[in-house]
Protein backbone atom coordinates (compact mmCIF):
# COMPACT_ATOMS: atom_id res chain seq x y z
CA UNK A 1 0.00 0.00 0.00
CA UNK A 2 2.95 2.27 0.50
CA UNK A 3 3.69 2.13 -3.26
CA UNK A 4 0.06 2.90 -4.05
CA UNK A 5 0.14 5.91 -1.74
CA UNK A 6 3.34 7.08 -3.39
CA UNK A 7 1.81 6.73 -6.83
CA UNK A 8 -1.21 8.75 -5.76
CA UNK A 9 0.92 11.43 -4.15
CA UNK A 10 3.12 11.79 -7.24
CA UNK A 11 -0.02 12.13 -9.36
CA UNK A 12 -1.48 14.82 -7.12
CA UNK A 13 1.76 16.78 -7.22
CA UNK A 14 2.25 16.46 -10.98
CA UNK A 15 -1.32 17.17 -12.03
CA UNK A 16 -1.63 20.07 -9.62
CA UNK A 17 1.36 21.67 -11.32
CA UNK A 18 -0.07 20.79 -14.74
CA UNK A 19 -3.31 22.55 -13.84
CA UNK A 20 -1.29 25.57 -12.75
CA UNK A 21 0.57 25.57 -16.08
CA UNK A 22 -2.68 25.41 -18.03
CA UNK A 23 -4.02 28.25 -15.89
CA UNK A 24 -0.94 30.34 -16.73
CA UNK A 25 -1.51 29.69 -20.44
CA UNK A 26 -5.13 30.80 -20.24
CA UNK A 27 -4.30 33.89 -18.17
CA UNK A 28 -1.57 34.95 -20.64
CA UNK A 29 -3.42 34.17 -23.86
CA UNK A 30 -3.22 37.85 -24.88
CA UNK A 31 0.19 38.63 -23.36
CA UNK A 32 2.70 39.71 -26.05
CA UNK A 33 5.76 37.48 -26.19
CA UNK A 34 4.26 34.70 -24.06
CA UNK A 35 4.97 31.24 -25.47
CA UNK A 36 2.62 28.37 -24.63
CA UNK A 37 3.96 26.10 -21.91
CA UNK A 38 3.40 22.46 -21.18
CA UNK A 39 4.57 20.18 -18.43
CA UNK A 40 7.00 17.41 -19.34
CA UNK A 41 5.77 14.36 -17.43
CA UNK A 42 7.56 11.02 -17.20
CA UNK A 43 7.03 7.70 -15.51
CA UNK A 44 8.86 7.20 -12.21
CA UNK A 45 11.12 4.14 -12.45
CA UNK A 46 9.96 1.25 -10.21
CA UNK A 47 12.27 0.49 -7.33
CA UNK A 48 12.22 -3.26 -8.06
CA UNK A 49 13.46 -2.90 -11.62
CA UNK A 50 17.13 -2.94 -12.57
CA UNK A 51 18.57 -0.38 -14.93
CA UNK A 52 18.97 -2.83 -17.81
CA UNK A 53 16.17 -5.23 -16.94
CA UNK A 54 12.52 -4.94 -16.05
CA UNK A 55 11.17 -8.15 -14.65
CA UNK A 56 7.56 -7.02 -14.49
CA UNK A 57 5.43 -3.95 -15.01
CA UNK A 58 5.31 -2.20 -11.66
CA UNK A 59 4.06 1.40 -11.92
CA UNK A 60 6.02 3.87 -9.82
CA UNK A 61 3.97 7.04 -10.37
CA UNK A 62 4.61 10.17 -12.40
CA UNK A 63 7.45 12.67 -12.22
CA UNK A 64 7.65 16.30 -13.43
CA UNK A 65 10.70 16.84 -15.64
CA UNK A 66 10.08 20.54 -16.09
CA UNK A 67 8.22 23.26 -17.97
CA UNK A 68 8.67 23.20 -21.75
CA UNK A 69 7.98 26.23 -23.97
CA UNK A 70 6.30 25.60 -27.31
CA UNK A 71 8.72 27.34 -29.67
CA UNK A 72 10.46 26.72 -32.98
CA UNK A 73 13.80 28.49 -33.17
CA UNK A 74 13.88 28.46 -36.98
CA UNK A 75 10.45 30.10 -37.19
CA UNK A 76 11.47 32.64 -34.55
CA UNK A 77 14.62 33.57 -36.49
CA UNK A 78 12.65 33.88 -39.74
CA UNK A 79 10.02 36.06 -38.06
CA UNK A 80 12.73 38.38 -36.71
CA UNK A 81 14.39 38.78 -40.11
CA UNK A 82 11.09 39.57 -41.82
CA UNK A 83 10.10 41.91 -38.98
CA UNK A 84 13.31 43.90 -39.44
CA UNK A 85 12.63 44.27 -43.17
CA UNK A 86 9.03 45.29 -42.49
CA UNK A 87 9.98 47.91 -39.90
CA UNK A 88 12.60 49.35 -42.23
CA UNK A 89 10.08 49.70 -45.07
CA UNK A 90 7.41 51.09 -42.72
CA UNK A 91 9.69 53.72 -41.19
CA UNK A 92 10.86 54.87 -44.62
CA UNK A 93 7.34 55.01 -46.06
CA UNK A 94 6.10 57.06 -43.11
CA UNK A 95 8.56 59.86 -43.85
CA UNK A 96 8.24 59.53 -47.63
CA UNK A 97 4.52 60.25 -47.27
CA UNK A 98 5.36 63.32 -45.20
CA UNK A 99 7.81 64.54 -47.86
CA UNK A 100 5.17 64.11 -50.55
CA UNK A 101 2.74 66.11 -48.44
CA UNK A 102 5.31 68.87 -47.82
CA UNK A 103 5.93 69.24 -51.56
CA UNK A 104 2.28 69.10 -52.62
CA UNK A 105 0.57 72.18 -54.01
CA UNK A 106 -1.86 72.09 -51.10
CA UNK A 107 1.05 72.75 -48.74
CA UNK A 108 3.11 75.32 -50.62
CA UNK A 109 1.10 76.49 -53.66
CA UNK A 110 4.19 76.66 -55.89
CA UNK A 111 2.49 75.08 -58.91
CA UNK A 112 -0.53 77.39 -58.61
CA UNK A 113 1.71 80.45 -58.22
CA UNK A 114 3.82 79.52 -61.27
CA UNK A 115 0.71 79.10 -63.39
CA UNK A 116 -0.62 82.44 -62.15
CA UNK A 117 2.69 84.16 -62.96
CA UNK A 118 2.69 82.99 -66.59
CA UNK A 119 -1.03 83.61 -66.98
CA UNK A 120 -0.62 87.19 -65.76
CA UNK A 121 2.34 87.66 -68.11
CA UNK A 122 0.12 86.54 -71.00
CA UNK A 123 -2.55 89.03 -69.92
CA UNK A 124 0.04 91.81 -69.81
CA UNK A 125 0.89 91.23 -73.46
CA UNK A 126 -2.63 92.44 -74.31
CA UNK A 127 -2.66 95.33 -71.81
CA UNK A 128 0.96 96.07 -70.74
CA UNK A 129 0.17 99.35 -69.01
CA UNK A 130 -2.57 97.94 -66.77
CA UNK A 131 -1.45 98.65 -63.16
CA UNK A 132 -3.70 95.97 -61.72
CA UNK A 133 -2.18 93.27 -63.93
CA UNK A 134 1.31 94.53 -63.09
CA UNK A 135 0.50 94.28 -59.38
CA UNK A 136 -0.89 90.77 -59.89
CA UNK A 137 2.31 89.78 -61.70
CA UNK A 138 4.42 90.93 -58.75
CA UNK A 139 2.08 89.17 -56.33
CA UNK A 140 2.53 85.94 -58.27
CA UNK A 141 6.31 86.39 -58.03
CA UNK A 142 5.98 86.83 -54.26
CA UNK A 143 3.71 83.75 -54.02
CA UNK A 144 6.29 81.65 -55.85
CA UNK A 145 9.07 82.79 -53.52
CA UNK A 146 6.86 82.21 -50.48
CA UNK A 147 6.01 78.72 -51.75
CA UNK A 148 9.67 77.77 -52.09
CA UNK A 149 10.42 79.08 -48.62
CA UNK A 150 7.47 77.14 -47.21
CA UNK A 151 8.57 73.92 -48.90
CA UNK A 152 12.15 74.41 -47.66
CA UNK A 153 10.89 75.03 -44.12
CA UNK A 154 8.76 71.87 -44.17
CA UNK A 155 11.61 69.75 -45.49
CA UNK A 156 13.91 71.14 -42.80
CA UNK A 157 11.32 70.24 -40.17
CA UNK A 158 11.12 66.72 -41.58
CA UNK A 159 14.90 66.46 -41.47
CA UNK A 160 14.88 67.49 -37.82
CA UNK A 161 12.05 65.04 -37.24
CA UNK A 162 13.97 62.06 -38.59
CA UNK A 163 16.95 63.05 -36.45
CA UNK A 164 14.79 63.23 -33.33
CA UNK A 165 13.12 59.92 -34.18
CA UNK A 166 16.49 58.23 -34.72
CA UNK A 167 17.78 59.61 -31.41
CA UNK A 168 14.75 58.23 -29.58
CA UNK A 169 15.04 54.89 -31.39
CA UNK A 170 18.73 54.57 -30.51
CA UNK A 171 17.94 55.36 -26.87
CA UNK A 172 15.30 52.61 -26.82
CA UNK A 173 17.69 50.22 -28.58
CA UNK A 174 20.36 50.80 -25.92
CA UNK A 175 17.77 50.40 -23.14
CA UNK A 176 16.80 47.04 -24.62
CA UNK A 177 20.47 46.02 -24.71
CA UNK A 178 20.80 46.76 -20.98
CA UNK A 179 17.59 44.85 -20.23
CA UNK A 180 18.84 41.89 -22.26
CA UNK A 181 22.01 41.69 -20.18
CA UNK A 182 19.91 41.61 -17.02
CA UNK A 183 17.92 38.71 -18.47
CA UNK A 184 21.21 36.94 -19.20
CA UNK A 185 22.17 37.26 -15.54
CA UNK A 186 18.83 35.77 -14.50
CA UNK A 187 19.06 32.87 -16.95
CA UNK A 188 22.49 31.85 -15.69
CA UNK A 189 21.03 31.50 -12.18
CA UNK A 190 17.67 29.93 -13.08
CA UNK A 191 17.10 26.18 -12.67
CA UNK A 192 16.28 24.26 -15.84
CA UNK A 193 12.62 23.47 -16.39
CA UNK A 194 11.27 25.99 -13.90
CA UNK A 195 8.52 28.50 -14.49
CA UNK A 196 11.01 31.24 -13.66
CA UNK A 197 13.31 30.10 -16.46
CA UNK A 198 10.39 29.98 -18.90
CA UNK A 199 9.39 33.55 -17.96
CA UNK A 200 12.98 34.75 -18.46
CA UNK A 201 13.16 33.05 -21.85
CA UNK A 202 9.90 34.72 -22.89
CA UNK A 203 11.30 38.12 -21.92
CA UNK A 204 14.58 37.34 -23.70
CA UNK A 205 12.74 36.53 -26.90
CA UNK A 206 10.56 39.63 -26.58
CA UNK A 207 13.63 41.85 -26.28
CA UNK A 208 15.30 40.12 -29.21
CA UNK A 209 12.15 40.70 -31.26
CA UNK A 210 12.30 44.42 -30.49
CA UNK A 211 16.02 44.70 -31.19
CA UNK A 212 15.66 42.81 -34.48
CA UNK A 213 12.85 45.17 -35.50
CA UNK A 214 15.09 48.16 -34.73
CA UNK A 215 18.39 47.11 -36.30
CA UNK A 216 20.41 44.31 -37.82
CA UNK A 217 21.43 41.94 -35.02
CA UNK A 218 22.26 38.24 -34.75
CA UNK A 219 22.03 36.10 -31.62
CA UNK A 220 23.74 32.98 -30.31
CA UNK A 221 22.85 31.16 -27.07
CA UNK A 222 24.76 29.27 -24.41
CA UNK A 223 23.61 26.23 -22.46
CA UNK A 224 21.61 28.39 -20.05
CA UNK A 225 19.83 30.25 -22.84
CA UNK A 226 21.82 33.45 -22.23
CA UNK A 227 22.39 35.36 -25.46
CA UNK A 228 25.40 36.90 -27.14
CA UNK A 229 24.16 39.62 -29.47
CA UNK A 230 26.22 40.95 -32.38
CA UNK A 231 25.76 43.56 -35.09
CA UNK A 232 24.96 41.66 -38.27
CA UNK A 233 26.95 43.92 -40.56
CA UNK A 234 30.21 44.22 -38.60
CA UNK A 235 30.09 41.35 -36.10
CA UNK A 236 30.70 43.75 -33.19
CA UNK A 237 29.42 42.45 -29.84
CA UNK A 238 26.47 44.41 -28.51
CA UNK A 239 25.73 42.16 -25.52
CA UNK A 240 28.01 39.39 -24.30
CA UNK A 241 30.42 38.39 -21.60
CA UNK A 242 28.75 40.70 -19.12
CA UNK A 243 29.47 43.73 -21.33
CA UNK A 244 26.95 45.96 -23.12
CA UNK A 245 28.18 48.16 -25.99
CA UNK A 246 25.66 50.90 -26.85
CA UNK A 247 25.26 52.46 -30.27
CA UNK A 248 25.09 56.18 -31.11
CA UNK A 249 23.62 58.30 -33.90
CA UNK A 250 25.13 61.39 -35.53
CA UNK A 251 23.26 63.90 -37.69
CA UNK A 252 25.22 65.64 -40.44
CA UNK A 253 24.69 69.27 -41.39
CA UNK A 254 22.39 68.26 -44.26
CA UNK A 255 20.36 65.95 -41.98
CA UNK A 256 21.83 62.61 -43.03
CA UNK A 257 22.13 60.01 -40.26
CA UNK A 258 25.02 57.71 -39.38
CA UNK A 259 25.27 55.12 -36.60
CA UNK A 260 28.32 54.05 -34.64
CA UNK A 261 29.17 51.35 -32.12
CA UNK A 262 32.11 51.98 -29.84
CA UNK A 263 33.23 54.78 -32.14
CA UNK A 264 33.25 52.57 -35.25
CA UNK A 265 30.62 52.59 -38.01
CA UNK A 266 27.54 50.50 -37.27
CA UNK A 267 26.48 49.23 -40.72
CA UNK A 268 22.77 48.65 -40.63
CA UNK A 269 20.64 47.43 -43.53
CA UNK A 270 17.45 46.44 -41.73
CA UNK A 271 15.09 47.57 -38.99
CA UNK A 272 13.54 50.94 -38.22
CA UNK A 273 16.98 52.53 -37.75
CA UNK A 274 17.87 51.70 -41.36
CA UNK A 275 14.50 53.02 -42.53
CA UNK A 276 15.06 56.32 -40.74
CA UNK A 277 18.54 56.66 -42.27
CA UNK A 278 17.17 56.05 -45.77
CA UNK A 279 14.38 58.57 -45.18
CA UNK A 280 16.90 61.15 -43.92
CA UNK A 281 19.02 60.61 -47.05
CA UNK A 282 15.96 61.10 -49.26
CA UNK A 283 14.95 64.29 -47.46
CA UNK A 284 18.50 65.64 -47.82
CA UNK A 285 18.40 64.90 -51.55
CA UNK A 286 15.04 66.62 -51.89
CA UNK A 287 16.30 69.70 -50.05
CA UNK A 288 19.26 69.89 -52.41
CA UNK A 289 16.97 69.45 -55.42
CA UNK A 290 14.63 72.15 -54.14
CA UNK A 291 17.53 74.59 -53.71
CA UNK A 292 18.75 73.83 -57.23
CA UNK A 293 15.33 74.46 -58.73
CA UNK A 294 14.82 77.65 -56.75
CA UNK A 295 18.12 79.16 -57.90
CA UNK A 296 17.64 78.02 -61.52
CA UNK A 297 14.12 79.40 -61.57
CA UNK A 298 15.20 82.71 -60.03
CA UNK A 299 18.08 83.04 -62.48
CA UNK A 300 15.88 82.27 -65.48
CA UNK A 301 13.15 84.74 -64.51
CA UNK A 302 15.63 87.42 -63.40
CA UNK A 303 17.48 87.25 -66.70
CA UNK A 304 14.23 87.43 -68.67
CA UNK A 305 12.91 90.40 -66.66
CA UNK A 306 16.19 92.30 -66.77
CA UNK A 307 16.17 92.05 -70.57
CA UNK A 308 13.12 94.36 -70.74
CA UNK A 309 12.20 97.94 -69.89
CA UNK A 310 9.82 99.13 -67.20
CA UNK A 311 7.08 101.77 -67.52
CA UNK A 312 9.65 104.54 -67.09
CA UNK A 313 11.98 103.18 -69.76
CA UNK A 314 14.48 101.88 -67.23
CA UNK A 315 16.13 98.48 -67.49
CA UNK A 316 14.30 95.70 -65.67
CA UNK A 317 15.40 94.77 -62.16
CA UNK A 318 15.81 91.25 -60.75
CA UNK A 319 12.50 89.74 -59.62
CA UNK A 320 14.08 87.51 -56.95
CA UNK A 321 16.88 87.65 -54.40
CA UNK A 322 18.38 84.79 -52.42
CA UNK A 323 20.64 81.81 -53.07
CA UNK A 324 18.49 78.91 -51.92
CA UNK A 325 14.85 77.88 -51.56
CA UNK A 326 14.89 78.94 -47.92
CA UNK A 327 16.17 82.45 -48.77
CA UNK A 328 14.30 83.04 -52.04
CA UNK A 329 12.50 86.39 -51.75
CA UNK A 330 10.61 88.61 -54.16
CA UNK A 331 12.44 91.88 -54.84
CA UNK A 332 10.61 95.00 -53.53
CA UNK A 333 9.45 96.30 -56.91
CA UNK A 334 6.54 98.61 -57.70
CA UNK A 335 3.99 98.06 -60.43
CA UNK A 336 5.72 100.59 -62.67
CA UNK A 337 8.98 98.62 -62.39
CA UNK A 338 7.52 95.56 -64.13
CA UNK A 339 9.61 95.29 -67.30
CA UNK A 340 6.90 94.49 -69.83
CA UNK A 341 8.40 96.40 -72.77
CA UNK A 342 11.41 96.21 -75.03
CA UNK A 343 13.06 98.96 -77.01
CA UNK A 344 10.76 98.19 -79.95
CA UNK A 345 7.51 97.11 -78.30
CA UNK A 346 5.45 97.98 -75.22
CA UNK A 347 4.74 94.30 -74.57
CA UNK A 348 7.78 92.67 -76.14
CA UNK A 349 9.37 91.47 -72.91
CA UNK A 350 6.16 89.87 -71.69
CA UNK A 351 5.92 88.06 -75.02
CA UNK A 352 9.47 86.80 -74.55
CA UNK A 353 8.77 85.76 -70.96
CA UNK A 354 5.62 83.90 -72.01
CA UNK A 355 7.60 82.10 -74.70
CA UNK A 356 9.77 80.58 -71.97
CA UNK A 357 6.87 78.29 -71.18
CA UNK A 358 7.75 74.86 -72.54
CA UNK A 359 9.53 71.61 -71.84
CA UNK A 360 12.23 73.16 -69.65
CA UNK A 361 10.31 76.00 -68.04
CA UNK A 362 9.90 76.19 -64.22
CA UNK A 363 6.36 74.79 -64.41
CA UNK A 364 7.51 71.66 -66.25
CA UNK A 365 10.57 71.29 -64.04
CA UNK A 366 8.46 71.51 -60.88
CA UNK A 367 5.92 69.01 -62.22
CA UNK A 368 8.75 66.60 -63.05
CA UNK A 369 10.15 67.06 -59.56
CA UNK A 370 6.79 66.20 -57.99
CA UNK A 371 6.38 63.21 -60.33
CA UNK A 372 9.77 61.85 -59.26
CA UNK A 373 8.77 62.18 -55.62
CA UNK A 374 5.45 60.46 -56.28
CA UNK A 375 7.22 57.56 -58.00
CA UNK A 376 9.65 57.19 -55.10
CA UNK A 377 6.77 57.18 -52.61
CA UNK A 378 4.85 54.63 -54.69
CA UNK A 379 7.93 52.41 -54.77
CA UNK A 380 8.32 52.69 -50.99
CA UNK A 381 4.63 51.86 -50.58
CA UNK A 382 5.00 48.73 -52.70
CA UNK A 383 8.07 47.64 -50.72
CA UNK A 384 6.20 48.19 -47.48
CA UNK A 385 3.23 46.14 -48.66
CA UNK A 386 5.47 43.25 -49.71
CA UNK A 387 7.51 43.35 -46.51
CA UNK A 388 4.39 43.55 -44.35
CA UNK A 389 2.86 40.54 -46.09
CA UNK A 390 6.08 38.60 -45.61
CA UNK A 391 6.30 39.58 -41.93
CA UNK A 392 2.66 38.72 -41.28
CA UNK A 393 3.15 35.27 -42.80
CA UNK A 394 6.27 34.61 -40.74
CA UNK A 395 4.57 35.81 -37.56
CA UNK A 396 1.55 33.61 -38.26
CA UNK A 397 3.80 30.56 -38.71
CA UNK A 398 5.57 31.34 -35.45
CA UNK A 399 2.30 31.93 -33.59
CA UNK A 400 0.90 28.64 -34.84
CA UNK A 401 3.48 26.96 -32.61
CA UNK A 402 3.60 29.36 -29.67
CA UNK A 403 0.18 30.96 -29.37
CA UNK A 404 -2.52 29.91 -26.91
CA UNK A 405 -5.55 28.02 -28.24
CA UNK A 406 -8.20 28.45 -25.55
CA UNK A 407 -10.20 25.47 -26.81
CA UNK A 408 -7.15 23.27 -26.50
CA UNK A 409 -6.34 24.65 -23.06
CA UNK A 410 -9.93 23.95 -21.94
CA UNK A 411 -9.54 20.34 -23.05
CA UNK A 412 -6.20 20.10 -21.23
CA UNK A 413 -7.76 21.61 -18.13
CA UNK A 414 -10.49 18.97 -18.12
CA UNK A 415 -7.96 16.18 -18.74
CA UNK A 416 -5.72 17.18 -15.85
CA UNK A 417 -8.68 17.74 -13.55
CA UNK A 418 -9.77 14.18 -14.20
CA UNK A 419 -6.22 12.93 -13.73
CA UNK A 420 -5.99 14.83 -10.44
CA UNK A 421 -9.26 13.27 -9.27
CA UNK A 422 -7.95 9.85 -10.26
CA UNK A 423 -4.77 10.40 -8.25
CA UNK A 424 -6.84 11.48 -5.26
CA UNK A 425 -9.02 8.41 -5.69
CA UNK A 426 -5.88 6.24 -5.73
CA UNK A 427 -4.88 7.58 -2.33
CA UNK A 428 -8.42 7.01 -1.05
CA UNK A 429 -8.42 3.41 -2.29
CA UNK A 430 -5.04 2.82 -0.65
CA UNK A 431 -6.34 4.24 2.61
CA UNK A 432 -9.53 2.18 2.53
CA UNK A 433 -7.61 -0.98 1.65
CA UNK A 434 -5.15 -0.42 4.48
CA UNK A 435 -8.00 0.18 6.94
CA UNK A 436 -9.75 -3.03 5.79
CA UNK A 437 -6.55 -5.04 6.26
CA UNK A 438 -5.89 -3.58 9.70
CA UNK A 439 -9.46 -4.11 10.89
CA UNK A 440 -9.32 -7.79 9.84
CA UNK A 441 -6.35 -8.46 12.11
Amino acid sequence: MTDLLGIGYSGLRAYSRALSTVGDNIANAQTPGYARRRLDLAEVPSGSNMVLYRGSVMPGGVDVKGVVRSVDQWLIADARISSGDSERASAKLNWMNKVESALSDDSNGIKTALTKLYTTADQLTADPSNPTLRAQFLQAVDDVASGFRGAASRLQSLSEGTSAAATAEVSQFNTNLEALEQINLGLRKARDGTTNQAALLDERDRLLDQLSAQGGVSATFDAHGAVTLRATGSGDVLVGGGVVTPIAVTTAADGRLSYTIGGSPFPNATGSLAGLAEAANHIADQRTGLDTMATQFATQLNNAHQAGLDANGNAGQPLFTGTSAATLTAAPLTASQVAAATSTSTNGNMLTLGALRGANDPEATWSGYLATQAQATASARAQDAAATTRADGAAAARDAVSEIDLDKEAAELLRFQQAYSAAARTIQVARETMQTLLSSL
